[in-house]
């Protein structure tokens, strides 16, 4: 019997009185429409997604690509408190090979607010997910009836119920009275094979770069174990001449070193020398285009977990961010 099938993972959708409560199928019970499809909710844990770490997204991953092993299931939803969404989302993506949808969603309003925004958000996540038009269309997220590309997209409003956008390319379409529109077929990268996918012994960290700033953060998260490093950096991806040593020193070590930007919007660039994004790439650090922090971490994480090799790990880093490469 053709399907879609909804894993439950907990955040603000599922919360009651400030903590994550509901299983999937309290979520279910509460969908304001008939979905028009048959459902089969299972959960995979009940946390705030500020809870989690890259062991409980790559669960959420491997439970993914387990439902999509039923040639019976349409796709696949995935609800998901909205603090860590965009990591988890792009961290399926990374490793989605299948043509059909894995859309994640979530709410802004907990469960037992009266005027919840969850109850529509996930009927319009199951009719994504059920949608032939999101077939080839890779990981997604659907929220406030806007569709985004797992890749690019973040949460931009702490409390607005459009928590979510895409400051370099925008939504990729919208779902209306139970009807998808697709206006945009994204540009994905090759599929990592999550089946190699080993986090032990992997840790990467993010360090922000700020007037003034010295190496001290960044020493400290390399001795505490890093083969990872994001540099949250200012502008285009500019630092300071300390930073830019540091880069080098620890490069040198196997080290791998991502630049991205603080800056909301636009790619990372080769810009200024004296610290800047010349020099920090000269260093050795690998600039990540339009990849904020947060995703340039897990596609760090993912390759460090897939290679382990630093050159390897810079080299598909470099080409991955560009997205040069194709399914």
């Amino acid at each position: 019997m053709r399907r879609v099938v909804v894993l439950s993972t907990g955040g603000t959708i599922a919360t009651r009185r400030g903590v994550a409560h509901d299983d999937a199928s309290a979520l279910l019970q509460r969908l304001p429409v008939d979905p028009g499809v048959v459902l089969d909710g299972a959960d995979v844990f009940c946390l705030g997604s500020y809870l989690l770490s890259p062991r409980e997204m790559r669960e959420i991953v491997h439970r993914a690509h387990a439902a999509l092993t039923d040639p019976d299931v349409l796709g696949v939803v995935v609800t998901h408190g909205t603090d860590s969404m965009e990591e988890t989302a792009f961290l399926a993506e990374l490793f989605h090979t299948d043509p059909r949808p894995v859309v994640f969603t979530g709410a802004q309003l907990p469960a037992d607010a009266p005027d919840g925004d969850g109850p529509r958000n996930l009927a319009d996540a199951i009719t994504v997910a059920a949608a032939t038009a999101a077939r080839d269309h890779g990981v997604l997220i659907t929220f406030g009836g806007q569709v985004f590309t797992a890749r690019g997209t973040r949460k931009t409003h702490t409390l607005a119920p459009a928590a979510f956008s895409a400051p370099d390319g925008g939504p990729i379409g919208h779902v209306l009275d139970g009807t998808v529109e697709l206006t945009t077929a994204p540009a994905r990268s090759a599929a990592l094979d999550l089946a190699a996918f080993d986090l032990g012994g992997v840790r990467v960290d993010v360090v922000a770069c700020y007037p003034g700033t010295d190496p001290v953060a960044l020493d400290a998260v390399v001795a505490a174990g890093a083969s990872g490093v994001v540099l949250e950096a200012t502008g285009a991806g500019n630092a300071n001449p300390a930073i830019r040593d540091a880069v080098a020193r620890l490069t040198d070590t196997g080290v791998v070193v991502a630049l991205s930007t603080r800056v909301h919007a636009g790619p990372v660039a080769q810009l200024y020398r004296n610290g800047g994004g010349i020099d920090l790439v000269e260093a050795g650090a690998v600039p990540v285009g339009d990849l904020r922090p947060a995703q340039a971490r897990v596609l760090l994480t993912a390759l460090l977990g897939c290679y382990r090799d630093p050159a390897r790990v810079a080299g598909e880093l470099r080409g991955r961010s560009s997205l040069t490469e194709r399914n």
